[in-house]
């Protein structure tokens, strides 16, 4: 269960990283920079970890698919930036996706 705690942690991570590098303009907006660094490193070092224990594919599925949606909704919070139905459905899909790993898959390391 423990790596699903790191792999929520690299989520996380990676979506302050992708949500700030909007913000990064060079060196003179150092803390999107710091963020968007730190983010990326943290996150890659849990992933690592995670990969130890959960396959590497359903790993990369549960990322990339909660990243999408969770960065999504931050543009929306923190940049204003709204999708239209198409996407949001097929956000929608992604998450179901998601679901449907967690509950059948017997390859996703429970």
């Amino acid at each position: 269960m423990t790596a699903y705690y790191y792999l929520a942690l690299a989520i996380c991570c990676e979506v302050i990283a992708t949500t700030s590098m909007k913000a990064v303009k060079g060196l003179s907006t150092p803390l999107p920079l710091i963020l968007v660094i730190c983010g990326y490193a943290v996150a890659f070092w849990m992933l690592i970890l995670v990969v130890r224990v959960i396959p590497v594919g359903i790993t990369y599925a549960i990322w990339s698919g909660m990243g999408i949606v969770l960065v999504s909704i931050a543009a929306l919070l923190v940049y204003g930036q709204k999708l239209d139905m198409p996407a949001v459905a097929g956000m929608g899909l992604i998450l179901l996706g998601v679901v449907v790993i967690q509950l059948f898959s017997k390859t996703a390391g429970h």
